[in-house]
């Protein structure tokens, strides 16, 4: 099996990226009023779970980071059930960005379409990255 290399280049926009995604998030949660922005923000958090898991695991498919980004968002909308989350952001106040603290159904979707939406993303830079890096050797 070879082992391919990373270019530091994806990793940097990896990073960057992710550190755009938190600050909109933050934005959004903190300044947007509504269910609708809860939603975006949603999708955003399920987002940059995809892009920090892209940049710990740098050879997985995408389709993989996307679906264990769902998942990871989905297991922690579950887990609100329990109310451990809530009594967590009792003690905790800042976990509540993290963790939640009332179960939606609705943020099950907001997860599902922000995974769709940074995979198809992610691919479509990724395609066009590697378009430009071949247009340059020749």
């Amino acid at each position: 099996m070879a082992i391919t290399k990373t270019p530091m280049s994806r990793c940097i926009a990896l990073f960057i990226a992710a550190t755009d995604v938190a600050i909109v998030g933050l934005l959004v949660h903190f300044l947007v009023p509504g269910d609708f922005a809860s939603l975006v923000a949603d999708a955003l958090y399920t987002m940059l779970v995809y892009l920090v898991l892209a940049l710990i695991l740098p050879t997985a498919k995408r389709h993989w980071l996307a679906l264990a980004a769902f998942a990871i968002s989905a297991a922690i909308e579950l887990a609100q059930l329990t109310g451990i989350p809530e009594q967590l952001a009792v003690s905790f106040p800042p976990s509540r960005l993290v963790f939640g603290t009332t179960f939606s159904a609705l943020d099950l979707v907001a997860y599902a379409l922000g995974a769709a939406a940074v995979y198809f993303a992610d691919k479509l830079v990724s395609e066009r990255g590697a378009t430009w890096r071949r247009t340059q050797a020749e």
